[in-house]
């Protein structure tokens, strides 16, 4: 069953943030699609606390063990925190590729979902080979607002292939350029395993309807595809 990723990024924070993430949650249960909440830090106790099907992410997570370390997010801290998992090397905090080796194998022993972002088929392909839970492919130039071609459309199949050749097991988004149902739909519908959005959901007039609108679109979409592959 394809997923789905909000991420608030640091446009909303506190209670906003807590509101957001329990409308997903309600839109999850009613839809019964899996949606993962990227939180800020300082925001993932109170979020755990007031969802059930929700699964709460770290925006970022770094590799260090207790002890040493002013200003990072550690992993133990962060499991114990509420946190369900992390993201890793997004476009917005990207990390070299031995730095991503050892969180996610941080992140591994804290019992973390990992998430990790690539821009490129060879970038996807080289995390793939240190064993993420999932990719999430999305091209820069789309994040923000951008809107998904049909070369966008077409890539969605290639980058799967590639990284199913390496470890079928890792599931594969495909996000950026999102902004309402229609565009979750298509790329769900494309073979996605997941996509997400923020600008999509945070401009939107109503944001906690548009949470509401794409995360219906996941089950339609799966729904649609379900049926043409059986």
């Amino acid at each position: 069953m394809p997923f789905f990723e909000i991420g608030p990024k640091a446009y909303i924070y506190g209670k906003e943030s807590v509101a957001l993430a329990v409308a997903a949650d309600e839109a999850a249960q009613k839809y019964d699609v899996d949606v993962i909440y990227t939180a800020l830090c300082v925001d993932i106790p109170a979020i755990a606390a007031a969802v059930s099907r929700l699964k709460v992410f770290a925006q970022h997570m770094d590799s260090l063990m207790p002890g040493r370390g002013i200003g990072m997010a550690l992993p133990e801290a962060l499991k114990e925190a509420g946190a369900h998992g992390t993201l890793l090397n997004h476009a917005e905090a990207s990390m070299e590729l031995n730095e991503i080796n050892k969180a996610i194998k941080r992140a591994d022993e804290s019992q973390l979902a990992t998430l990790v972002c690539a821009d490129t088929v060879e970038e996807a392909c080289a995390i793939a080979h240190l064993g993420p839970n999932m990719i999430l492919a999305e091209s820069p130039g789309l994040i923000g607002g951008g809107v998904r071609s049909e070369s966008d459309m077409e890539k969605i199949g290639r980058t799967n292939e590639a990284i199913g050749k390496i470890d079928p097991d890792i599931m594969v988004m495909h996000s950026a350029g999102i902004s309402g149902g229609s565009d979750v739909y298509n790329v769900i519908l494309a073979g996605a395993d997941a996509t997400g959005s923020t600008s999509g959901i945070i401009k939107a007039a109503d944001p906690k309807r548009m949470v509401d609108e794409m995360i219906r679109a996941v089950r339609e979409a799966y729904d649609k595809r379900s049926g043409e592959e059986g």
